[in-house]
């Protein structure tokens, strides 16, 4: 597809971009205050040793990395799709209509259009800060829990990405996000490995820029496979 559509290449990759500059500008941010964040959520072990204090100080500090990865990931998705949702939306019907069989599409009025939009993505980033919760209290844990907060982090964001990219053939569909789980949940380890691959490369530096339009190509053919369409 891209190959015969390098234009649609570079509009998909456009709007990533911009999403990762402001991401990158808050890890910035986030890195340069990270010493005082850390002494802030960890006041209980002021009375501690100097050791004491030290260890648990810098593990939340690995911690709210950790979360804030695991955030950024998901925002990122979030924020690109709601820039660049012209563009993502165009690539997604160009594999709809290279499979065949394309669902009749669901035009709404573009302010409820809005509104569906706003109130999925406030569902999903409520969803996406309290796992982030879990992950930064896990993260405290020495060793084994640095270990198990990247691995729940991976499985739990993955799941969020697969939920966040179908959003866009889906919702062509008239499918909201409480359906579009439970469609999803029949094929729960076809989703989950979709998502958790897209998360692994959104990890890579540049690669989230590049595998955007990928990922919402792939998102598509996963709903086709959900519905039994052929791809």
């Amino acid at each position: 597809m891209y190959a015969r559509n390098p234009g649609l290449l570079l509009l998909g990759i456009l709007p990533a971009l911009i999403a990762f500059v402001v991401l990158v500008g808050a890890f910035v941010v986030l890195v340069y205050f990270i010493g005082p964040e850390a002494r802030a959520l960890t006041w209980f072990a002021g009375s501690w040793s100097a050791q004491e204090r030290d260890l648990i100080r810098a593990l939340a500090e690995v911690a709210i990395l950790v979360g804030f990865i695991f955030l950024a990931v998901l925002s990122y998705t979030a924020l690109a799709l709601a820039i660049g949702d012209p563009f993502y939306e165009r690539i997604s019907q160009r594999v709809e209509a290279r499979y065949g069989a394309t669902a009749a599409g669901v035009n709404l009025p573009w302010w409820k259009e809005l509104v569906r939009s706003v109130g999925e993505a406030i569902r999903l980033a409520v969803f996406s800060a309290a796992v982030a919760v879990l992950v930064f209290l896990l993260g405290l844990i020495p060793v084994i829990g640095q270990v198990g907060a990247a691995v729940l982090g991976g499985l739990v964001g993955g799941w969020a990405l697969a939920v966040e990219l179908t959003g866009i053939p889906f919702a062509r569909r008239g499918v909201r996000l409480r359906e579009r789980r439970r469609m999803l949940r029949r094929y729960r380890w076809l989703s989950l490995g979709f998502g958790v691959a897209v998360f692994g490369c959104f990890l890579i530096p540049f690669g989230a820029i590049l595998v955007m339009p990928a990922a919402v190509a792939g998102a598509t053919l996963l709903t086709r496979r959900v519905y039994g369409q052929p791809v």
